[in-house]
């Protein structure tokens, strides 16, 4: 069966950057499963895998801008440090996410200085371009419930 639309695709990766530096792995956890033609991928990323079959490999190198964008320097934002007085110990590093209706967003800790936190908008790859090392371990129909729901469903759903 062949990568196409409203497939269940079942891989594991290893995802670097141009200097070889490792950025995730599912090798060491459960291999990674999506729905084909979702959205829930990198839309270049899902591009190359389209028509692959169970047991293909492949490296796909995607640049910052097909990837996450660019970093925008627009996004950084400095807030005092009252703002995190629900959280025990502040670091830098550290990500947050927030509600707005139905979005959800990300920001991550990147200065403490004194009273001053600087937070980044920015997705944490925007900026960096991806290489990805691709296993196609299975490809199969996706349930209807697993459309329904725009979602892979393991053994635990």
């Amino acid at each position: 069966m062949k990568i196409s639309s409203d497939k269940v695709v079942t891989m594991n990766y290893t995802l670097t950057d141009n200097t070889g530096s490792l950025i995730d792995s599912s090798k060491e956890r459960e291999p990674f499963s999506y729905i084909h033609g979702t959205g829930t991928i990198i839309p270049r990323l899902e591009e190359e895998l389209e028509g692959m079959s169970t047991g293909e490999t492949v490296n796909v190198n995607i640049t910052a801008e097909e990837g996450y964008g660019a970093r925008d320097e627009s996004l950084m934002q400095d807030l005092p440090m009252e703002r995190f007085s629900d959280v025990d110990d502040l670091k830098i590093g550290m990500q947050f996410q927030v509600e707005d209706g139905s979005d959800s967003y990300v920001f991550t800790v990147v200065n403490i200085e004194g009273e001053n936190v600087t937070i980044d908008w920015n997705h944490p790859l925007a900026g960096i371009d991806l290489n990805f090392a691709i296993d196609v371990l299975e490809v199969r129909d996706a349930t209807e419930e697993e459309l329904d729901h725009c979602h892979v469903h393991t053994d635990d759903e």
